[in-house]
């Protein structure tokens, strides 16, 4: 009788405010998933069956849509494109935004507060102000409409978060380990390469991955020198190709519902397994 007694008095009151946070991400996720799911399911619909019934479940499940789309050669020339220009927007982020970094980081110089304040200022410069101009600009260079003049201004709008995520990273690394190094022979460009960037490796994979999800997701900038530029159709990045495919096929909801669903994969897919590196990247950052 005692020891009930006692496990009666000692039992926790209920929770409700963790019962509150649940609901609320409960409903955070299934806000966020919702439409991504609803896009999926219904590239296994008929057009004639969405149109019957917007929000019923497939009957019967039908892969004709996924089939069309991965058959046709436009989509796969926009998989192409995305990848081309998002591989080489990643690179261009990383390689130079570690240098401009480590700078910044590891050298004593008058100015390297401002220098550093400038990138910063960069995360509030917008790309719709620097739209117009920027389009100009690449006509007279020649680069409007190419995969290079598409690279070059995504590279850059990307490096200020670059900046800002690598600088601390790169400041908490030891100065002893530079004095060690040094000691042994190394030079700066040594350490570096030898130590510098494998001890940087999260931080480097966080603002890879940033910069490829933000590149294949890329609209404007793709609109404006690719679209306006003169660069075939078939060339074109998968946004641009979403939007031109449900343009031309609107009728055929089906299709355009399973060609929206597999641009997402890729940028998804890659997202997902570098999660975990994402995230330790950014609490380095955070430390640092």
């Amino acid at each position: 009788m005692t020891t009930t007694t006692t496990a009666i008095k000692t039992r926790k009151p209920f929770d409700w405010a963790r019962l509150w946070i649940y609901i609320v991400a409960l409903t955070a996720i299934a806000v966020s998933v919702g439409p991504v799911a609803y896009i999926w399911i219904g590239g296994f619909r008929t057009t004639a069956d969405i149109n019957a019934d917007p929000a019923g479940w497939p009957d019967p499940w039908s892969l004709d849509s996924y089939a069309r789309v991965l058959t046709s050669e436009r989509f796969w020339g926009s998989v192409f494109s995305s990848s081309l220009v998002a591989a080489g927007t990643t690179a261009g982020v990383v390689l130079l935004g570690v240098m401009a970094a480590f700078v910044i980081a590891r050298y004593t110089f008058r100015g390297r507060g401002g220098l550093y304040a400038l990138f910063a200022a960069g995360l509030m410069f917008p790309v719709t102000v620097a739209a117009l101009p920027l389009s100009i600009l690449l006509r007279d260079l020649g680069l409007h409409g190419t995969f290079l003049g598409l690279i070059i201004p995504q590279v850059a709008f990307a490096l200020p978060t670059t900046i800002i995520i690598l600088v601390p990273f790169l400041r908490a690394i030891p100065s002893e380990l530079e004095e060690a190094a040094s000691i042994d022979g190394a030079s700066r460009i040594g350490f570096f390469w030898r130590i510098m960037l494998p001890l940087s490796g999260p931080g480097l994979i966080t603002v890879g991955v940033l910069a490829f999800i933000a590149s294949w997701n890329a609209y404007l900038l793709p609109l404006l020198l690719m679209a306006a530029g003169g660069m075939p159709q078939e060339l074109w990045t998968l946004p641009l190709g979403v939007q031109q495919f449900s343009t031309q096929y609107s009728a055929d909801t089906g299709a355009v519902l399973a060609y929206t669903s597999l641009s997402m994969i890729p940028a998804l897919a890659f997202f997902l397994v570098a999660e975990k590196r994402i995230v330790g990247g950014l609490t380095g950052a955070v430390k640092g």
